[in-house]
């Protein structure tokens, strides 16, 4: 069994998949909930399967990821401006922040690249497709799995319609050009989404939601209409309970538990 394999079924040795993801500080620097690192990595529930952060911060983790039974660290080994809301940037080119031989010093075993399409420029797309697939090819070479993160241009001012379209067609390029898994956003009729792309889906929390009850509420929804797992961030972190809230989002993702009993079960307060 390769390296690859090993990895990818460690990702998925309790069933359905649980990332936090704590690598907005790539792009927003630091927001709430993550302005300390490594205080907000020390907070995160060890019964999530990995940690999405930027490569260069992992140094910055003290021992977290030392003890038995740590997440995997998930590395985000591409930089592109689609995530600059703040700076209102709209051309969306992919650089290439961490090669993977890079990553894999730094600790990381599973590594995320992302691809954004239909910026608007053709050249540009090349160029974002011709980032994509040579990374996941170097990240294959040395036995790394790849996560495909398919993020829409301009998704803000996307329809509900014109988004399940770009995720959906953007899902499928994604798994074509050697992906392993695909995180993304959850769209109107994701099932169809979920049943058009032949590696597994993990959807996103996304933008931070009022309530804990309608964050859980959106990872029951995510994982009933095909997603093999999610990805959340802000909803799992910016709770006044971090890690009682992930212990729920896992019970929801993995066992099926309603979200009201969730809530109970861990003592969660909206």
């Amino acid at each position: 069994m390769d390296a690859k394999t090993i990895k990818t079924g460690k990702l998925f040795s309790r069933g359905k998949v649980v990332i936090i993801a704590c690598d907005h500080g790539e792009f927003d620097g630091p927001i709430p909930g993550m302005v300390d690192f490594s205080e907000t990595v020390s907070k995160i529930n060890k019964e999530v399967d990995g940690i999405l952060m930027s490569p260069g911060m992992v140094r910055h983790t003290g021992d977290y990821f030392t003890t038995r039974g740590a997440p995997l660290i998930i590395g985000r080994l591409n930089w592109n401006t689609v995530y600059c809301f703040h700076w209102n940037y709209r051309e969306s080119p992919s650089v290439e922040a961490f090669s993977p031989e890079e990553a894999a010093f730094l600790g990381v075993e599973v590594a995320l690249v992302s691809l954004t399409l239909k910026t608007g420029d053709e050249e540009r797309d090349a160029r974002n497709v011709g980032i994509f697939r040579k990374t996941v090819a170097e990240c294959h070479r040395i036995g790394m799995p790849v996560i495909g993160e398919y993020f829409p241009a301009d998704s803000d001012n996307l329809s509900p319609e014109e988004m399940r379209q770009q995720i959906k067609i953007g899902c499928r390029i994604s798994a074509e050009l050697g992906a392993d898994m695909i995180k993304t956003f959850h769209t109107h009729k994701f099932s169809e989404v979920a049943a058009g792309c032949p590696a597994p889906i993990f959807a996103l929390g996304a933008a931070k939601l009022p309530t804990q009850i309608e964050a859980l509420e959106l990872a029951r929804k995510e994982i009933y209409e095909g997603a093999k797992g999610v990805v959340f961030g802000r909803n799992a972190l910016q709770v006044a309970n971090p890690a009682n809230f992930q212990s729920a989002l896992c019970d929801v993702v993995r066992n099926g538990i309603p979200p009201e009993e969730a809530l109970k079960k861990y003592r969660l307060k909206d």
